[in-house]
């Protein structure tokens, strides 16, 4: 966890009181060029040992740079995500640790103890003003914010986000007593010390593994527990002789549904072709026996036109298992938008008599098929689905599955355009029974409610 003497070198000389004209980003910049991605945190940790021990870096300035540089190691990363997150917190949390901007002397532990101006210099790096502060020189920030008081920055998300982080470690993790101690004669501090590159250089190079770590743990002694005995206990077989054992294979893995697997090769057959009574019979009973087989035999909202038009029957089956389904608005649509037919017609049919489909589906279907009508230009054609269309709404009406009286003026419309064709004259007189109240011939079976005109 510690840097190399040549690399610890060329920390310090960033590090150094003649950078005090330079700009912080400068010498952040300077520190990522040094520095790989790598030996970022080994960085960050020897500038954390630096900042809990004023007698390992006593001047101003450089404390400010280790701050920033400590502070931009991890650039363009979450700060929560950042190792050293915590540091700055636990800094700033602490309200009586200062006195008269110098650190108090009885403090010993893992979390630095910064002076007024290093805490108004992170305060402002957390803040907005980041960029315009490390545009600074150190000097600058000493002369800016020394006798200053800069307003609190808001940590509480930062925290919640390092507490759901902390519980999850073990709690031996969180235990620990520094293993190197600040010199408590802080009378020194004042004084030019020669040698404080070459201490320095030995405290954070040494190769004993507590100075590595900085930190000591004790060690987590627990009794070995005693073996299980039970005469339940699956006992332990230790292989000597492989030829007495067979390898069993499971023949069912990697096997797809064979039914699942029909039903899908008869769904996709039924979108470009008419299926056989047979194949349709054997489809139909699939979905009986596995209701939820429906939403995995490939049926989307765009490919029911031509399984309407190809299998109306299959159409009407799988709508009718797809009406607990999120889709099933999707569905009814596309079946009242898609162009009309015979085969449209039977299903719509089918559906409104067997479940209650939305009152704003059917009305947009019928006011389809009378546009439909109006806009056909063969005559033959228009007079078949003229014809289609009055039997649909005989059956409609009579079964009371639409209130006539919301289109009637359309569907009065429709009949007295087309008053030459018997059927469309026959729905004409339905209405004005309605309209006059006499409803008794409503109780008469319709002329054709099968929809099987030709």
């Amino acid at each position: 966890m510690t840097l190399s003497p040549k690399d610890l070198s060329k920390l310090l000389d960033i590090l150094e009181e003649e950078n005090l004209d330079t700009s912080l980003e400068n010498l952040c910049n300077q520190l990522h060029q040094i520095f790989p991605k790598e030996d970022r945190f080994k960085v960050g940790m020897t500038l954390v040992l630096l900042l809990q021990h004023i007698d390992l870096l006593p001047k101003n300035v450089q404390r400010i740079i280790a701050v920033a540089l400590l502070f931009d190691l991890y650039r363009g990363e979450t700060l929560a995500s950042t190792p050293f997150a915590p540091v700055f917190v636990q800094v700033l949390r602490s309200q009586e640790d200062t006195n008269n901007g110098v650190p108090k002397t009885n403090f010993s532990g893992h979390i630095p103890v910064l002076s007024q101006c290093e805490k108004n210099l992170l305060i402002s790096l957390l803040g907005y003003n980041q960029k315009d502060i490390l545009k600074k020189t150190p000097r600058q920030i000493v002369d800016e914010l020394y006798f200053v008081s800069v307003p609190p920055v808001d940590l509480s998300n930062l925290q919640v986000q390092l507490a759901e982080r902390r519980s999850e470690l073990p709690s031996i993790a969180k235990c620990g007593n520094p293993v190197i101690l600040p010199d408590m004669d802080h009378s020194k501090v004042t004084e030019i010390d020669k040698n404080a590159t070459k201490n320095m250089t030995e405290v954070l190079t040494a190769n004993d593994p507590p100075l590595c770590s900085q930190s000591y743990q004790p060690e987590f002694l627990r009794l070995v527990p005693p073996l299980y005995r039970s005469v339940d206990e699956l006992p332990w077989f230790n292989v000597t002789d492989p030829s007495q054992f067979t390898i069993e294979y499971d023949t069912n893995m990697c096997v797809s549904n064979c039914a699942g697997a029909e039903a899908r090769r008869l769904m996709g057959k039924a979108f470009k072709s008419v299926l056989t009574l047979q194949q349709q019979q054997h489809l139909v009973n699939e979905l009986d026996r596995d209701p939820k087989l429906v939403y995995h035999i490939g049926l989307t909202p765009g490919k029911l036109p031509d399984l309407v038009e190809n299998n109306p029957l299959i159409a009407i089956e799988v709508l009718l298992k797809l009406m607990q389904s999120s889709q099933i608005t999707e569905y009814f649509s596309v079946l009242v938008n898609m162009e009309m037919s015979l085969h449209s017609m039977e299903v719509v049919n089918r559906l409104t008599t067997t479940v209650d489909l939305p009152t704003e589906f059917v009305h947009l279907y019928i006011s389809n098929c009378i546009s439909t009508c109006e806009t056909i230009k063969d005559r033959y054609m228009q007079n078949r689905l003229v014809r289609l269309v009055c039997v649909f709404l005989q059956s409609l009406i009579r079964n009371k599955i639409i209130n006539v009286k919301e289109l009637f003026i359309e569907v009065q419309a429709f009949c007295i355009e087309f008053s030459r064709i018997r059927e469309a004259a026959a729905l004409f007189r339905l209405l004005k029974q309605l309209e006059s109240g006499d409803i008794g011939g409503l109780n008469a079976p319709p002329t054709n409610n099968k929809l099987d005109m030709c």
